[in-house]
């Protein structure tokens, strides 16, 4: 059975910027300074529509640490097959130039530069290439690479009342019966939740994967500028949303901000998340919904359907559908938070 919380809606808008993906979306640019309290949350948050969400997360798994300087985990994303590393370089932050892993099965070679480790299919290909939606393409740019946290990821934000560092809080709670394992931040963008996540010391290894190029340098160069940050715990990847460089079952957590809505294929995507989680593994994501006021628009399938055609970008309506989306995918005990616009949903893999 699913559980929807919401809080006191506000004067539903049109949303401007959609987000981020390994792809994202295309929206204006609106810069304004947030200023938020961290606040500690445990079994209950307190919301800032002055309502109370109690959650009730599973009880704690055991999580098996991992060295994050290792490739465990990491597969071909071609055949899914472990990559094995024939370098001694390390793959964690600043340390992936030079690395070479190679598929056990196909003997295709990756390779890592001083900011990333490339896994996506194309990779090394020297003429093939191949466009991708609208959205993707966009945020490959450095211009929107750079300015994603100066502004451009505040529009998302200003659909509700949680900050992200509340909504960082907020996925904590969620993510209590992982804690101590690998997290993957998909779409991470240039990196706000996957520094959040490094420095509050809750997992052994952080996986920051985006298929933007530039995001991850943007990432790779605010965590740069961070002093005494837990560099070993990070690794920078550039994979697609819908095939994954992952063993399957062999991470514990997927956390994906602002960004479901921009996946070409939200379906494929999230049964790639389910492949690769373990059982009992969690799934945690951010995104936006027009439903109320927007529910009696005309024309607003139609409008949703060429959105989706032109710019690759999807468009949600009900909870119920991204609930429907979860299940499909094997994805059991969904769960969201509403705020105007702004759903956080959150579901795990059956535990075996």
């Amino acid at each position: 059975m699913s559980s929807v919380i919401t809080g006191n809606l506000r004067p539903a808008i049109l949303p401007r910027q959609l987000g981020k993906n390994s792809a994202h979306c295309l929206f204006r640019v609106r810069s304004f300074t947030t200023s938020v309290s961290r606040r500690n949350l445990t079994s209950k948050i307190r919301l800032s529509s002055t309502i109370f969400v109690e959650t009730k997360p599973t009880a704690p798994a055991a999580v098996e640490k991992e060295d994050g300087g290792g490739a465990s985990g990491l597969a071909c994303p071609i055949c899914y097959y472990p990559l094995t590393g024939i370098s001694d370089s390390p793959l964690y932050v600043g340390a992936t130039v030079g690395s070479n892993l190679q598929c056990n099965t196909c003997k295709k070679t990756y390779f890592g530069n001083q900011t990333h480790l490339d896994l996506v299919v194309s990779s090394g290909s020297k003429q093939y290439d191949e466009s991708m939606p609208l959205a993707t393409e966009f945020f490959r740019t450095p211009v929107i690479s750079f300015l994603y946290e100066r502004g451009w990821r505040q529009n998302f934000e200003s659909l509700s009342n949680y900050q992200f560092t509340l909504q960082f809080d907020m996925a904590k709670n969620y993510l209590k019966p992982v804690l101590g394992g690998t997290i993957v931040d998909a779409s991470c963008g240039s990196g706000m939740f996957t520094r959040l996540f490094s420095k509050s010391g809750l997992f052994s290894r952080v996986i920051a994967l985006d298929f933007s190029e530039n995001m991850l340098r943007q990432c790779y160069d605010f965590i740069e500028e961070e002093e005494n940050f837990p560099k070993e715990k990070v690794t920078l990847v550039r994979a697609d949303i819908s095939r994954l460089p992952f063993e399957s079952s062999a991470v514990d957590a997927v956390h994906a901000g602002a960004a479901l809505h921009c996946w070409p294929s939200p379906s494929t995507a999230v049964a790639e998340i389910s492949r690769v989680l373990r059982p009992g593994g969690v799934f945690v994501a951010t995104t936006y919904i027009l439903d109320g006021p927007f529910a009696f628009l005309p024309f607003l399938r139609t409008f949703r359907e060429n959105i989706m055609g032109i710019a690759g970008s999807h468009i949600f309506l009900s909870e119920h559908e991204l609930e429907d989306l979860c299940r499909t995918c094997g994805l059991v005990g969904f769960t969201c938070i509403r705020n105007g616009t702004f759903v956080m949903i959150s579901a795990r893999k059956r535990s075996s």
